[in-house]
Parts: structure tokens; sequence; C-alpha cells
């Protein structure tokens, strides 16, 4: 699922919102995460999941085309960890898969 196509789920399911408000309110709640993470935050979904950011530190990398070594400067690197209830919605229906296919 693409943003505009979570703006038309969402605007669909509440047909007394105007659109652009949901997209206002969608992109609002995006930008709040991307600057929480900007600054180091963590921000956590309760059921769905957390956000942090991880350091990476300056290594010796290879391009896998020459096999030349490069040096690869330190970085941040978002991280998704999926909330316990989102993980045990995925297996569920992972489960119920294969119980139907028995």
């Amino acid at each position: 699922m693409i943003k505009s196509e979570l703006i038309q789920k969402i605007a669909s399911s509440n047909p007394h919102l105007f659109h652009r408000d949901i997209e206002r309110i969608v992109n609002v709640i995006l930008d709040e995460i991307v600057d929480a993470l900007a600054r180091g935050d963590r921000v956590e979904l309760r059921g769905f999941g957390a956000f942090t950011v991880k350091h990476r530190g300056p290594r010796q990398g290879r391009n896998p085309r020459t096999g030349e070594t490069v040096p690869v400067k330190e970085k941040y690197v978002p991280f998704f960890k999926t909330g316990k209830d989102l993980r045990e919605q995925l297996n569920k229906s992972v489960s119920d898969t294969a119980e139907s296919a028995a």
C-alpha cells in the first residue's frame, strides 16, 4: 500500500471528512514521525511497532562489481520493530492458511 492508497482507504471509511483534510492529517503524522526520529527519539505505536534510529559506524565495504574495498562513512538508519499485536495478527493468518491446506 502506498500513501495515496492509505488516504483513499481512510476517505472511503470516513465519507464525512474532506479528502484534503485526510491527506493533511496523514502527512502531519508521517512528518511528526520523521521529525522525532531526526531528533533521535523513539516512536512507539502500541500494538503496531516502534521506530528507532540505529547508528552504523564507519567501515570498509566492498564494491561487488570490482571487488575493490571502499570506505563507507558512518550513518544513521531507521529501524522498525513490529509490535506483539501486529506479529500475532500476521502469524495468525499464516497458521489459518496452513490449517486450511492440511
